[in-house]
């Protein structure tokens, strides 16, 4: 609850002039992106370069990576009683649930559709507040929830285990991947997923690690 708190009473604290520059960063990258999104797009609809990447990264391979390593790495702690390391799997754990709450709000607010949604000749510039899939935005588009989940979860373990050289780029490499295969897949325009990244770092860095 501490965490939804600061969640949403963020945009309290850059009006009162805290994180501004970095608020104007995402949303500035956002805006760019969301208007070259229909540019993007066309170009993966027609090019053939990553069916072999998306055959291996699916939606099913990607969710279930982000699920499974905080799941896996928890019950591994949970044998070698390792408190730190079960206090690490949780944290991925608030993490996730947080990231839950803002990406229902805002895919419910948003109703963007997916880039599948529009004909391969249709247009892709007026994609916001056009779906009708659902209340709560199910199956929409802004922002992208595997990618903000991911960037989360790797931000958590970067941040915990910062003394190991390789853990923040380990991390952070598959949270990459896990999000540029939502603009291969086409299951989400670009600015979804850089918003998401965005947001879910945030979150975790900020709202959840704090250290």
């Amino acid at each position: 609850m501490q965490d939804q708190k600061e969640i949403w009473l963020f945009p309290v604290h850059v009006a009162e002039g805290r994180h501004w520059l970095p608020t104007a960063i995402v949303v500035g990258g956002t805006a760019g992106l969301i208007a070259a999104d229909p540019q993007i797009e066309p170009h993966l609809r027609q090019t053939t370069a990553f069916h072999g990447f998306n055959r291996v990264f699916t939606s099913t391979v990607s969710g279930g990576l982000i699920a499974v390593v905080p799941a896996a790495f928890y019950a591994t702690s949970l044998i070698r009683k390792n408190s730190y390391d079960q206090s690490t799997g949780l944290l991925a754990g608030e993490a996730v649930v947080d990231d839950t709450v803002l990406m229902v709000a805002l895919k419910s607010i948003t109703q963007r559709l997916r880039p599948t949604d529009i004909p391969p000749n249709g247009s892709y510039a007026d994609s916001f507040f056009q779906s009708n899939r659902s209340p709560i935005g199910k199956g929409t588009s802004f922002p992208s929830g595997h990618a903000m989940m991911g960037f989360s979860v790797a931000t958590v373990f970067a941040r915990r285990y910062r003394q190991h050289k390789w853990v923040p780029y380990v991390a952070y490499g598959l949270a990459s991947v896990i999000s540029f295969s939502r603009i291969t897949n086409q299951a989400h325009f670009a600015s979804d997923v850089f918003f998401g990244a965005a947001a879910g770092f945030a979150i975790a860095r900020f709202d959840v690690v704090r250290q």
